[in-house]
């Protein structure tokens, strides 16, 4: 049992890391003139609110595998 908890981790962390990298991307280096650093904000559409939905389920489910991780040695 703890072999498969161990390898579910080991797939949706990779697909976490793959998620948030996805999410950075789009942000870029425009941020960094300083005359809007942070000032606009913009709502998620498409594909961008797709992908923030599927950062937090994963993240709900690594925390999951985790949890049940320590409750099961």
């Amino acid at each position: 049992m703890v072999t498969y908890i161990d390898w579910g981790l080991i797939i949706i962390s990779a697909l976490l890391i793959v998620s948030v990298i996805m999410q950075s991307k789009g942000a870029g280096l425009g941020g960094l003139s300083g005359a809007d650093a942070g000032s606009v904000f913009t709502a998620r559409r498409g594909i961008e609110r797709t992908l923030f939905w599927v950062t937090i389920v994963l993240s709900v489910i690594f925390f999951a595998l985790v949890i049940t991780l320590l409750i099961n040695p």
